[in-house]
Formats: structure tokens, C-alpha cells, sequence
């Protein structure tokens, strides 16, 4: 949600629906298609590929960005996942405003979503 609004703030549309796999675009974020594919190795059974992901994505933003990205996977991965072990539904105000977008990105189709009802509805 707040990617795409800033997206929209200044001027660029992003297009979200990359997070659902590897399209080889970038979405409109910059360096994009290297961060899914390094996202997709990390949470991937493959340590080679992780590894090779890990190389690629570091040679090309730079250690501090680099360490950016990976602490942002790693809080979002412990959040998700206590927010899933708890049963925490979406807010009212979360589920009213990212509607469209979810439907969009076929969240639904995971199993959290069946802690919000109406969320997994859209």
C-alpha cells in the first residue's frame, strides 16, 4: 500500500503485481526485477541460488543498500509471520482502503487472509 502511494506521489505508476513471481519487469521500482529474484532465492530451498542472488544483488545497489533490502525481508518475514501464528486481522481501515489492491495480487488465495472474513472475500 504505502509503496504504491508513494509511487503516486511522485508521479510514477508501480506495478505491484510483480511481488506475485519473476516477470523479468522491474514494476516501476528501481532495481525491481533484481529484488524479486533475490526475495524469491532467500525464501527459496536452493543455497546456491541464494547465494548466486545474494552476489548478483549486492555487486549492483552496494553493501549499506544491500543490508537495507535484507533487513526489510527479515522484519517483514518475523512480522508476517506473528501476525499469522496469532491470528491478527487486518484493521478496518487496511482492509477498506487495500480492497482493490489485494484483490488484485490474489491475496486471498493465502490462508492469513482467512483471519480478516471479509478480507478474503476480495
Amino acid at each position: 500500500m504505502l509503496l504504491r502511494a508513494s509511487g503516486e506521489m511522485e508521479g510514477t505508476r508501480l506495478d505491484l503485481a510483480l511481488v506475485n513471481g519473476p516477470t523479468g519487469a522491474d514494476g516501476g521500482v528501481a532495481h525491481g526485477a533484481a529484488l524479486v529474484d533475490f526475495v524469491d532465492a532467500a525464501m527459496g530451498d536452493d543455497p546456491a541460488e541464494t547465494g548466486r542472488q545474494r552476489a548478483a544483488l549486492r555487486a549492483r545497489l552496494g553493501d549499506a543498500a544491500f543490508v537495507d533490502v535484507c533487513a526489510v525481508i527479515g522484519a517483514f518475514e518475523i512480522v508476517d509471520r506473528i501476525a499469522d501464528a496469532t491470528g491478527i486481522p487486518l484493521d478496518d481501515f487496511m482492509r477498506d482502503r487495500t480492497g482493490e489492491l489485494r484483490s488484485e495480487l490474489g491475496l486471498a488465495r493465502f490462508a492469513s487472509a482467512a483471519n480478516t472474513p471479509e478480507a478474503a472475500a476480495s
